[in-house]
C-alpha cells in the first residue's frame, strides 16, 4: 500500500480508467471561494475611487476643506514603500494596478488642468451685496448711507 495517497497500486490504476466525476456542490464551490473576496475588492477600489475624485474635483479648491482634500489625496498617492493595508500601493496591488503607471497618468492629469487654466484674474463689475447685522442686505454706496441712518 503508498502511504502517499493512501491507495494500493490496483486502486490508483483502476481509478485511471473511471471518468472524472464532479458533484454540482463541488464544482460551486470554486466560485464561491473568488466571489467570498468580491466585497473586500469593491472595499478598496471605492478607496481608490474616492480618493482619485477628491484629487480631481479639488485640484482648484479655493476654500481650506477642499485644499486639504486635494493635499490629502496627493500626498496619499505619491506616496511610495507604505506596507499599510489601504496604502495606494496596496491597493493597487489588490487591483491589479501598476502604482507608477497610475500616478504618471494623474500627475498628466493634472499638468495638463494646470496649463489649460485660465490665468487671467476676474473683476467684479457690480459691487458684491454684503449682509450686515440685522439680517438687511446693502449694496454699494446707498446701503451704507442708509445703515449709517438707522444707526447700525
Amino acid at each position: 500500500m503508498n502511504h502517499e495517497t493512501g491507495l494500493s497500486v490496483e486502486e490508483r490504476v483502476s481509478s485511471l480508467f473511471q471518468p472524472d466525476t464532479l458533484l454540482p456542490a463541488q464544482y460551486l464551490d470554486t466560485f464561491r471561494r473568488k466571489t467570498h473576496l468580491e466585497p473586500e475588492k469593491r472595499l478598496v477600489l471605492a478607496v481608490l475611487e474616492d480618493a482619485i475624485a477628491c484629487f480631481q474635483k479639488h485640484l482648484f479648491a479655493r476654500n481650506r476643506k477642499g485644499r486639504g482634500m486635494f493635499r490629502e489625496a496627493e500626498e496619499w498617492i505619491m506616496a511610495e514603500g507604505s506596507d499599510w493595508l489601504f496604502s495606494f500601493e496596496s491597493i493597487c496591488e489588490v487591483l491589479d494596478l501598476e502604482p507608477q503607471y497610475v500616478r504618471q497618468g494623474l500627475a498628466r492629469w493634472k499638468e495638463r488642468k494646470l496649463t489649460e487654466r485660465p490665468m487671467a484674474k476676474i473683476y467684479r463689475l457690480t459691487p458684491r451685496r454684503e449682509k450686515r447685522k440685522g439680517g438687511v442686505t446693502v449694496a454699494g454706496r446707498t446701503g451704507q448711507r442708509f445703515l449709517k441712518a438707522v444707526g447700525r
